[in-house]
């Protein structure tokens, strides 16, 4: 139960600056992965393949 002397206008100017920390921090969070996104989908696409096979990538003939 909450006590009958409650001073909302107190308890709301008290959490104010946590609720814009919060704010922030999921700010920053939305803007890192939108970044991430991206980079990550940049669309560039190396010039030679990744890897390359040679003879010891081959089967053994049976």
């Amino acid at each position: 139960m909450s006590p009958p002397d409650i001073n909302l206008e107190r308890q709301k100017r008290r959490h104010r600056p946590v609720l814009i920390g919060i704010g922030a921090v999921l700010l920053f969070a939305l803007i890192v992965m939108i970044a991430l996104a991206f980079n990550v989908t940049d669309g560039e696409r190396p010039d030679t393949p990744q890897a390359t096979p040679d003879q010891t990538d081959t089967a053994p003939a049976e």
